[in-house]
């Protein structure tokens, strides 16, 4: 089943954020700490429904997951549109942070960097639709309820997809351990997306094409590159920097 997710921080988050999305709530039975009942206030408050489980459906649920006693099950699998994600952009009154990921698959770092992105402020994360992590159960326990916060697209034609960004006026980066220019020299106060590739391979050639600049991170040691999830974080909190000196 992959309409679920599990762990205390995302719950709480999907009843917060999301409660008419939810199916039901499943508790550990004979669970009755502080945070569970955390959760059982939020499921009254947001009428979602709870119910008590043993540890082995719970495990039947979500695999190998640490559940830590509770999981969400959702109506369907939300996601959200390239439309509703284009018109917000044209609508926007204040300079947009997007985050792009080309060809993530490793499920833990798209999770991660979705946390790392709504912890700096971004409007959207968009992906491919095609080789790349899909949103599961693993992702939104390892974005510790950024999934629940943040919207996720999955564009059908990444490189299309940017340039629909660019012609709603957003400045396209992409990060290349080649290119001459370092992050830090970028403006980042103007509405930007920040294309971050996968850690073998980059961005594809196509993509790196449709990016307005490419810029590199500067690698004081020996290694070639970070993690995705890293390089993601050292991107958006730049623009984080920039936007809020003074």
């Amino acid at each position: 089943m992959k309409n679920i997710s599990y762990g205390l921080h995302s719950s709480l988050a999907a009843i917060q954020q999301h409660p008419f999305h939810i199916q039901e709530i499943c508790l550990l039975e004979h669970r009755q700490d502080k945070r569970i009942q955390e959760i059982k206030d939020q499921a009254v408050t947001n009428n979602v429904h709870c119910r008590s489980v043993d540890k082995g459906e719970l495990e039947k649920l979500c695999g190998e997951g640490n559940h830590q006693g509770v999981v969400v099950i959702y109506k369907e699998q939300q996601t959200n549109s390239e439309a509703v994600l284009l018109e917000h952009c044209a609508k926007a009154t204040s300079p947009l942070l997007l985050l792009v990921l080309d060809q993530i698959v490793d499920p833990h770092n798209l999770g991660a960097c979705m946390r790392t992105a709504e912890a700096a402020g971004a409007n959207a994360v968009i992906s491919s639709t095609r080789n790349s992590a899909p949103l599961t159960p693993t992702v939104r326990k390892v974005a510790c309820g950024a999934a629940e916060r943040i919207p996720l697209i999955f564009a059908k034609n990444l490189a299309r997809f940017i340039d629909e960004l660019k012609q709603l006026g957003v400045w396209v980066y992409g990060t290349q351990p080649t290119a001459s220019k370092l992050i830090y020299e970028a403006d980042f106060t103007r509405s930007v997306a920040l294309v971050i590739g996968a850690e073998s391979s980059g961005m594809r050639r196509l993509v790196s094409e449709k990016c307005d600049e490419l810029l590199k991170l500067p690698m004081c040691g020996e290694m070639a590159s970070l993690n995705a999830s890293v390089a993601t974080g050292v991107g958006l909190f730049e623009a984080v920097r920039q936007r809020n000196i003074g």
